[in-house]
């Protein structure tokens, strides 16, 4: 009887977390692109961005709209070395935001530029 309950136990534990695995669904709500569409999303990304601070948006939205381009550079994943350049992108686009949540949209549109420079060329190495 001891066995029994042991291993009516362990059968159980085995299902409840084989039913709820995490790794299981994990990618069930992610949207996967292709390296090209997503480097075309970004610098659209970044566009309306730099329209929005010629226009004179607000400092709060030229960071959103920036942070979207960020979010979706995440998604550029084609090999080592655009991986590696695209972190320079990043780097840039984080920069950008700073300066838009600080008010200097100037200094944002400059970090802008030297994002989608980047980006252009990320084009280059896939």
């Amino acid at each position: 009887m001891k066995i029994l309950k042991s291993a009516v136990i362990a059968f159980s534990l085995a299902a409840a977390m084989g039913s709820f695995s995490t790794a299981a669904v994990a990618e069930a709500g992610r949207t996967s692109y292709k390296p090209i569409d997503a480097i075309n999303m970004v610098l659209e990304r970044i566009a309306t961005a730099e329209t929005a601070i010629n226009n004179g948006a607000e400092d709060a939205e030229v960071a959103g709209l920036i942070k979207k381009a960020a979010d979706i550079s995440e998604e550029i994943n084609a090999n080592d070395k655009v991986a590696r350049d695209n972190s320079k992108v990043r780097q840039h686009l984080k920069a950008a935001i700073s300066s838009a949540k600080a008010a200097n949209l100037q200094e944002s549109k400059e970090h802008l530029a030297k994002a989608k420079a980047g980006t252009e060329a990320l084009k280059k190495l896939l």
